[in-house]
């Protein structure tokens, strides 16, 4: 079973989709880790995500999944797409190249949440400078503050965290998914769930829904 896993920055996404990936045992990708190294190598890339806080063009943002695919897992199978695709553009791409694998994508599972709780959870998100780990100072602080419970490195907060940013990031991913959400849900693979519930709650509702195909 291929899935998707979308929602606003905030949403629990990442979380979710560790415990689905342990729990069903499928292999991960997690598109914003993947962007993220990129835009290390990429000025641009680095322009448009990090000091603009935008969402970069999806044929750029299509062929570092799917170069990251051919090399980690060339057949497509049982995968859990974290974060992507996020655009009905870059959901075509995805589902053309896995046409071309002879699979699909299954259920496409996504978490709502409010712009005022995303901006509060991610202007409350921590990471570690050291092993990446992350945190919320809210809902999952670490034991010492601006000390990682994992590594002991430093938590920093990443720039396009920072409240400005988030907005607009809100802004422009609700723009491009909601066409997106709508032909999920046309298709009749779309799973809703409300991401401001406990993530226990959250994650039973997922495999329930799951089991129910």
């Amino acid at each position: 079973m291929n899935l998707i896993i979308l929602g606003p920055q905030g949403s629990g996404k990442g979380t979710q989709a560790r415990l689905l990936t342990d729990k069903l045992g499928l292999f991960y990708v997690e598109s914003g880790g993947l962007l993220r190294e990129a835009a290390k190598k990429d000025l641009t890339i680095d322009e448009i995500m990090n000091k603009k806080g935008q969402l970069l063009p999806d044929e750029i943002t299509f062929k570092i999944v799917r170069d990251f695919l051919q090399k980690n897992h060339p057949e497509a199978q049982n995968l859990l797409l974290d974060g992507y695709p996020r655009s009905l553009r870059q959901y075509q791409l995805i589902r053309d190249y896995l046409s071309q694998k002879g699979t699909k994508i299954d259920k496409a599972i996504f978490l709502d949440l409010t712009d005022e709780e995303a901006v509060k959870r991610l202007s409350s998100r921590r990471i570690c400078s050291s092993c990446g780990e992350v945190y919320n100072m809210i809902t999952n602080p670490p034991k010492d503050p601006g000390v990682c419970d994992k590594c002991g490195g430093k938590l920093i907060q990443r720039e396009d965290d920072k409240p400005e940013l988030v907005h607009e990031r809100l802004k422009l991913y609700r723009a491009s998914t909601q066409p997106l959400v709508g032909e999920l849900e046309k298709e009749g693979i779309l799973i809703n769930i409300n991401g401001e519930q406990p993530i226990e709650t959250i994650l039973g509702q997922i495999v329930e829904k799951l089991n129910n195909v």
